[in-house]
């Protein structure tokens, strides 16, 4: 009877166990999951850059406002301001 106790015990033990792996390892496999996910896109891909012909900043091609004789302005303060100086 001893025995049969000792055995039950370990296979009690033996099936917590590899419930336990089970469990980790489907987490682990969740957390991979997640991390996929998580990871950044491609980078987008890189815009012409133009300079403001009143200041000098260097801004985006789809910021910029045009001026006359295709001159570039960042801003219409800088536009007008070029346009009465």
């Amino acid at each position: 009877m001893k025995y049969l106790l000792v055995l039950a015990v370990l296979w009690v033990a033996i099936w917590l166990w590899r419930k336990n792996r089970r469990e980790e390892m489907r987490d682990a496999q969740r957390e991979k999951a997640a991390r996929a996910q998580r990871q950044p896109a491609a980078p987008a891909a890189p815009k012409a850059m133009l300079r403001c012909a009143h200041c000098g900043l260097h801004l985006p091609a789809s910021d910029a406002l045009g001026g006359p004789d295709d001159v570039v302005y960042c801003s219409a303060a800088h536009r007008e301001a070029a346009e009465r100086g």
